[in-house]
Order: structure tokens, then sequence, then C-alpha cells
């Protein structure tokens, strides 16, 4: 898988192997073909450097035993002009190398370089490839920005404004977006969140405000804490808000506010029209994401009123999101209120709460996501599903559709819920949750708590189809059986199809034989050879022009790593 850093530029030791911050194995695993044991990440102290900085990249090597001669290719890529310099000869010929195998290294210092005046997105880049030098194996990535100054943003973005990559900007204080302006982000631009603002950095988009942040692969949009690597924290700074007018299900006059029917206030900001989300219109567009990684993010203002790395109000089918990751939440890694958007390809880990968080009418669709806790960064609960707090009955119910999704627990107790199974729906939510796996929680797989959603249970309004646990319930030493995994009776019950309705099948408790889900900071999340994630019955998506119907396998990944370089997995403990 990769492992993406964040730093950019250079770095080749005489004789050793460069290593990165992002892996991929994309090519190594097949039929008959060698499976990388090797984890290695890289690092540098930024994300952000001056033409001419001193930059020291830093890498670690876990070779796992693996002695196989790998011949590596070392360079470095300007991702805006596309431009290729090796290393460590700086030219664009490709180097003579000869096959020799690597060898461990702990947090060691791999070079000190001067980065180049050529502002924008960089990769570092290095090539584990076979020992004839043909075939790439695995892949290590670092990014950084060469910035050629850090703009200041405070206040209301009223005019169409563009932040562009050749800048890094630093956000203090909330930062919003309205008056009908467009913020337009470039690909491979850096926003920094800076802590202890008051109030926390943030960046909202209101009702009346559009986001337009479409990154790429080889240049992602990085929205992150403005403290330098190893000593980032969760609720550095606020977030990324997105707030539309799509319909929720909230009554008029709520908790004492003056919303109008169909509206709210988004929690974690004050009750003022910048923070007003909801309508009629379930087509509303909030803008558009692509490639976007929200880090360190989740200020908690006060006990449950709380920014999520990623927070969505009220946005309608409009909206575009797509490849997003979430990381080092203090609080959910994405979550929706009301509204009908859709989302694909969704990456949530460490965070603090729960990772697909939904409530208040929202009816939009997911497809391929991962998400993943640590013993040492541990998480509440998967997904945490509720149709509303304040009326288990109101309308739209919500009722969002989900493909693809693989949850990884911690193994530990839920970071502050006591009860924090992998899926859990509560308060008369609906849902559809197809082809996913569970694994490692503490608590249950899977749980439909009180009676408003055991009655959506068994009216059949909450349908899974194709279901893979594994050593869930570690706290109660739950067995890898039916039972074992899913403790609670009514939920048990519709797993095991002796409920008297609800729509379950293709229930299965068996290992998902991950490569490498472990390794926190160079992971691999896919499926060995042999894996029940590949079984021939797992049901297709319907083409409704959203849903990937090639999607045959259970999970939020195949054969295709479509996690690779856009991405960081770092640890920040394996960085200080």
């Amino acid at each position: 898988m990769r492992i993406y850093s964040i730093g950019l530029l250079c770095l080749y030791t005489a004789g050793a192997v460069i290593a990165g911050t992002e892996t991929t194995e994309k090519a190594a695993i097949g039929y008959g073909s060698p499976e990388q044991k090797i984890a290695m990440w890289i690092w540098s102290d930024k994300y952000v450097y001056r033409p001419g900085e001193q930059l020291t990249v830093k890498w670690t090597v876990k070779t796992n035993g693996d002695l196989y001669p790998y011949t590596t290719y070392t360079y470095r890529q300007n991702n805006q002009t596309g431009a290729k310099i090796y290393l460590p000869s700086g030219t664009a010929a490709v180097p003579d190398v000869q096959p020799a195998p690597m060898k461990d290294a702990a947090k060691a210092t791999l070079a000190h370089v001067t980065v180049p005046d050529e502002p924008g997105m960089h990769t570092l880049a290095v090539q584990l490839r076979d020992y004839t030098g043909t075939r790439v194996l695995k892949v290590a990535y670092m990014k950084i920005s060469v910035a050629t100054e850090q703009v200041r943003v405070t206040g209301a973005i009223t005019a169409n404004t563009t932040w562009v990559n050749t800048k890094s900007y630093l956000l203090n204080g909330v930062v919003t977006v309205k008056n009908g302006a467009t913020l337009t982000i470039e690909p491979g631009t850096v926003v920094e969140g800076a802590p202890g603002s008051a109030p926390p950095s943030a960046l909202i988009v209101t009702r009346e405000g559009k986001l337009v942040a479409e990154g790429s692969k080889s240049r992602p949009i990085i929205m992150t804490s403005a403290q330098k690597v190893g000593e980032r924290k969760r609720g550095d700074w606020g977030g990324l808000v997105m707030l539309g007018k799509a319909p929720t299900n909230v009554a008029a006059n709520t908790n004492a506010n003056s919303n109008t029917a169909g509206t709210f206030y988004i929690e974690g900001l004050n009750a003022t029209d910048d923070g007003l989300y909801g309508g009629s219109d379930a087509n509303h567009s909030c803008g558009s994401l692509a490639y976007v990684r929200v880090e360190f993010a989740g200020t908690i203002l006060s006990p449950n009123n709380e920014l999520n790395s990623f927070t969505f109000g009220g946005c309608g089918k409009g909206t575009s999101a797509h490849h997003l990751q979430a990381s080092y939440g203090l609080d959910d890694s994405f979550e929706w209120f009301g509204g009908t958007m859709d989302a694909k390809y969704l990456i949530g880990g460490l965070s603090a709460d729960d990772y697909v968080d939904f409530q208040l009418g929202w009816t939009g669709r997911i497809q391929y996501g991962i998400f993943y806790q640590s013993p040492d960064s541990k998480g509440n609960r998967g997904i945490e599903g509720d149709n509303s707090e304040y009326n288990n009955a109101a309308t739209p119910v919500s009722n969002p559709t989900m493909y693809n999704l693989t949850f990884i627990g911690s193994g530990a107790a839920g970071f502050d819920e006591t009860n924090s199974p992998g899926i859990f729906l509560r308060r008369g939510a609906r849902a559809t949750i197809n082809n996913v796996a569970v694994t490692n929680f503490f608590s249950a797989a899977v749980e439909f708590t009180d009676a408003t959603t055991q009655a959506q249970m068994d009216a059949g309004n909450i349908v899974m189809d194709g279901f893979l646990a594994w050593d869930n319930n570690k706290g109660a030493n739950g067995a890898n059986t039916i039972a074992g995994q899913i403790p609670n009776a009514p939920t048990q019950g519709f797993a095991l199809g002796t409920r008297a309705a609800g729509k379950a099948a293709n229930f299965l408790v068996a290992d998902p034989a991950m490569v490498r889900p472990f390794e926190y900071s160079d992971p691999n999340f896919r499926a060995r050879f042999g894996s029940p994630i590949f079984r021939v019955g797992w049901v297709s998506a319907p083409d409704d022009g959203f849903f990937d119907q090639t999607a045959t396998f259970i999970g939020g990944i195949g054969d295709e790593d479509w996690t690779e370089e856009w991405t960081n997995f770092l640890v920040e403990t394996d960085l200080v």
C-alpha cells in the first residue's frame, strides 16, 4: 500500500534504498507473484517549505525478514510539470542500478536537501523493482509544498477567490465562504489551521457559498495542523464544514432555537446564519471535493458540541465528493446532518469518535471506504447512524445506502463510548449497508439498539446483504460465530434470519486475511490470495449512475489500490 508522506524532495543514501512515506504493492500481489513483507515510510519536519530552505528527510524501514534483492530507483518529480530528476545524480538520465536486499532502518536520517526554486507540490518517489528492474513491486511517496509565501486568512470570503498551490494558507479563527462567493483551491495546495486560536480555526462553507477543492492523485489538497510533523495532535484546529439547502428532518424551533422547519444550526458553531443548513432543494450543491485530506481537526468547543474532520450539513445531490481522507480527528471522520449528498472513496483513520456518522434525515449513498483505529489512537464506532435525537419518527427518515466498506477496530474499549460496535444504528434510523467487513472491535460487530430502530428492522427498512465479521466483541471474548460476534438478541436474530422480519443475507464469520492492516504507518488493507473477501456470491450494487457494479468483492478495497499516492498513513508517534 503506500504511505505517502509529506514532504518532498530528495534523497538517496549511497548504496541504500530510499523509502517513502507511502507504499504501494499493487503489482506485487497476484497469482504466483511475491508479496512484500517490507514496511517503510519517510517524512520531514513539515509540509511547507520556501525555496532554498534545508529539508531533512528521515525514514523507517522494517524488512520483516524480506531478503529479496530489489533494484531501487529514486526520483523527484515536479507535479506541476511532470519532470523527473533521478537521484542521487540529479539528472533526467535513468541510472544503472544493481539489485540488493533492503536493510532495516529506525528513524534514520536519509539526507539534508536544499529545496529547489520550483513552487508547487513535489513528490519524492522510491521504487522497489524486481531484480531485473522491470517490474514495480513497491513504491514509496512523499509530498511537500514549495511555497513562495504564507497567506494568513481570517474572517469572511465574500467574493470569488482562488487559493493557488504556489502559496500556503494559514487559517486563523473561523473563515467563512458566503454571500454567493466560490472558493477555489488548486490541486497541490496546503491549508493549515492555526492551533489555539479563539475561536478555533476552521473553514466553513455557508449555504450561500461554495467550495471547489479538486486535487488529484499526484497533487492532493492537504488541510492540516500548522504544528510541525511529530508535534501535531487531534483537535489542533476545527476542520472543514460544508452547509447546503437540502432537506433535513428537524422541526421548527428545536432546542430553543429560532430555526424554521427543515433547517437547523450546525453543531460546533454559534446559532447564526453562517451555521444554518437545510432547506427544500434536494439537488443543491455545496461544491466539489476530490483528493482532499483533512488532518488533526475536530476541535471540541464544549461537551457534545464539536467540529468533525469533514462535516456536511444539508448538502444535496449536486455536491461532488470523492477520494477524501480524514486522519487524527478529535471527533468524527465524516458526519452528515441531513441532506442527500453522495460520496465515494473515503478513508478515516485514528479519529477519536466515529468514522461514518449520520443523522437528521441523511439519504445519500457511499461506496468504497476504509476506516481504521489503533490501540494507541482509539476511536468509537465505525458507523453511528441516527434518525433524529429530537424525534425518532421525524421525516425524511435517515436512510443512506452504502456498499463496500471496511471497518477495523482498535481491539480496545472505545475512546469515550463504553459500547462501541463496528456498526451501530439507533433512534429510528434506516439504512442499506451491503458488502461490509468489520473486524477487531472491542464491542459487537453490529448492533441495532432501542425499540424504534428494531421496529425499522422488523419492517424491512434495514437491509444488510454481505457482511463479514471477524474477531469482534473482544471485550467479552466473543467467539467467531454469529452469536459471538453479534450478542444483541434482536440484531443476532436479524443476522441469523430467525427474527420475524428484516432483510439480512450473506452474513459470514471468517478471517478477511488482509495483508498488513495493523502496520499503521504503512498499512496494506488488501486481501491475501484465498481471502473470503473475494468469495463468489456477494451482492452487486445497483446500476443507478453512482455505484460501481464491478465491485463483486466485500469490503472497501479489491485488487485495485485506490489509496495509492494521494494519502498519508503516518502515525505521529512513529515520527517523534
